[in-house]
């Protein structure tokens, strides 16, 4: 099916009419720019309505052969976008579902009209072979239809991530809900298989581009929705007011990547849910290309990414944020200890317009483009005209240096396993040396992210410490010295061959950072183990100690003795 998908009228809501006239005036009496009285938030105001009445707005979105775009009301166009980043858990369902939610009702208070989530956010991206389980799929449709039966989806286009079987094959899928119905399924159309990725074991890329068929719906969803089937394909959704796609994940980094042949075929918002572990400076690379094309194409351009452990030896490191015109309008943490964080942003999507209209070879590209299929669906996204919100402004991104990524990503990492392992904590052979005192310094950097999460009321993370850690009901959670003392054991295991430089180092660190720290000598257990070596093999176990002593010249000899040893 090529040609356009409509939803039924249904899906709409009573919004105030308006025209594609745009009237000019003067400034009320009284509210001179002149007058300092104005406060600084009053004159951006007045300052934009009037750059607004004195625009001429241009419609860049073309008709071409049978994938025909609806003509879109041009008239003051301002929308609240929603992303988020999700400390998703794979195969857990339940809190999966319940997160989603949160970030779908954060949105709407808020007053966004479209919240993009991660990739497979309803599985949990690191669910491997569990995908090629049915059960998998058929728990997702389950949490789908936990969303449709109440109101989380009434005025709020929720973009969910989760795998979808089609004509009897499996998908990485973005699911579309409104207003109680699934309006739109995009299988996702590349696959990341490099590096730590394998997703084509797992899925199946959608090979027909441009190209929109029929997806039959399960009975349990078809009873709740009224509808038997939705559009499924590579399509963009066409609202009253607003024309958007998605991408996903990997489709960001392609040589070809589609938001290039949207921006073509007039789409104004690029959405990207996506599962994308931490790398050092990965962040830089992600940035580039997002700002590079909207800058480039013209548009917003948001992303939606999971955020911790969820199970497996990754840890996603979020980052939401919002892009328009090649500035960044809103961003999220890189590394936090939150489940849920939310990141909106309103853009004037006429600036789009604006930015595309004096772009000549563009222009000139977009008119002789294959245009993507369209689902039209008659509801308006956009904001009242009567509006007092203004456009978001420009932001300096946030880097960390590497040092920061190095110490807060594992560290993220450290507390996501603790928490959900049911464990009470963590112990450590500390020998001073540079590995275990890394790694010590790491879980320094883990209490004192769970210390200001508390301190800034997160009641979730509060929670998951006081269990941890053991507290008594009211008591109070402290400096993250007094949690490390809780949660975390050090233990230097010194013999006759250690110096005091390396148990010095152990000491101080471990009371820097909090831990309870334990000195204990190991020889009883080191003479045991070389009687037990000598008794079996009838040799004893001998050191080059003058050799040593020349190649290390002074240092720590309890430090090296692996590096050059014989057995007599």
């Amino acid at each position: 099916m090529q040609s356009n998908c409509s939803i039924n009228k249904s899906l709409s809501r009573q919004i105030p009419s308006s025209t594609n006239s745009l009237s000019t005036g003067s400034l009320p009496p009284g509210r001179s720019f002149q007058k300092r009285t104005l406060s600084c938030q009053q004159s951006r105001r007045i300052l934009y309505k009037q750059n607004r009445r004195s625009r001429v707005v241009s419609c860049s979105l073309q008709q071409t052969n049978n994938h025909s775009m609806p003509a879109i009301n041009m008239s003051h166009r301002l929308i609240t976008l929603a992303t988020c980043n999700l400390d998703q858990w794979a195969m857990d369902f339940e809190g999966n579902l319940r997160r989603v939610k949160e970030s779908i009702q954060i949105a709407k208070d808020r007053g966004a009209t479209y919240r993009l989530g991660p990739e497979l956010e309803l599985p949990g991206y690191g669910c491997e072979d569990h995908f090629q389980e049915l059960d998998t799929v058929e728990h997702c449709w389950e949490c789908i239809s936990e969303l449709l039966r109440g109101d989380l989806t009434d005025n709020i286009v929720c973009d969910i991530g989760m795998p979808v079987i089609h004509r009897g094959v499996r998908y990485n899928c973005r699911v579309f809900l409104l207003n109680r119905k699934i309006v739109f399924v995009r299988p996702k159309l590349s696959m990341a298989d490099d590096g730590n990725y394998r997703e084509s074991r797992y899925f199946k890329t959608w090979k027909r581009l441009r190209y929109v068929e029929d997806h039959m719906l399960m009975t349990a969803i078809a009873d709740i929705t009224g509808q038997r089937s939705v559009p499924f394909g590579d399509g963009a959704l066409v609202f009253r007011d607003l024309a958007l796609a998605p991408e996903t994940c990997e489709e960001l980094f392609t040589p070809a990547a589609p938001h290039i042949f949207l921006a073509l075929s007039g789409i104004e918002v690029f959405s990207n849910g996506s599962g994308s572990h931490h790398q050092l400076r990965k962040l830089d690379q992600r940035l580039d290309l997002m700002r590079g094309a909207t800058r480039k194409c013209g548009g917003v351009y948001m992303y939606a990414n999971q955020q911790g452990c969820d199970g497996n030896r990754l840890y996603y490191d979020g980052c939401a944020c919002i892009a328009s015109n090649g500035e960044f309008i809103a961003q999220g943490s890189q590394f936090s200890v939150n489940e849920v964080e939310v990141v909106t942003a309103t853009v004037d999507l006429d600036e789009v317009v604006r930015y595309r209209g004096v772009m000549s070879s563009l222009q000139e590209q977009a008119s002789k483009a294959e245009h993507v299929p369209t689902v039209y669906v008659d509801w308006a996204a956009c904001l009242p005209k009567d509006t007092e919100r203004l456009p978001s402004q420009p932001i300096e991104v946030r880097y960390h240096d590497p040092e920061e990524e190095i110490a807060l990503g594992p560290a993220c990492w450290l507390w996501d396993y603790l928490r959900r392992s049911g464990a009470s904590g963590y112990m450590l052979p500390l020998s001073g040396g540079a590995d275990s005192s890394a790694t010590a310094a790491i879980v320094g950097c883990m209490t004192q992210l769970v210390t200001k999460a508390v301190d800034a009321g997160d009641k979730l993370v509060e929670a998951d410490a006081r269990r941890v850690g053991q507290y008594k009901e009211g008591e109070k959670i402290g400096t993250p010295q007094e949690l490390a003392n809780r949660i975390f054991t050090t233990v230097y295991m010194g013999t006759v061959n250690s110096g005091s430089a390396t148990k010095d180092r152990a000491r101080k660190l471990a009371k820097q950072i909090g831990a309870d720290h334990l000195d204990v000598k190991i020889d009883i257990v080191i003479d045991a183990m070389a009687k037990l070596f000598e008794m079996i093999t009838g040799k004893a176990p001998r050191f080059r100690v003058r050799l040593l002593h020349q190649l290390l010249s002074g240092w720590d000899f309890a430090l090296c003795l692996n590096f050059n040893h014989i057995w007599g």
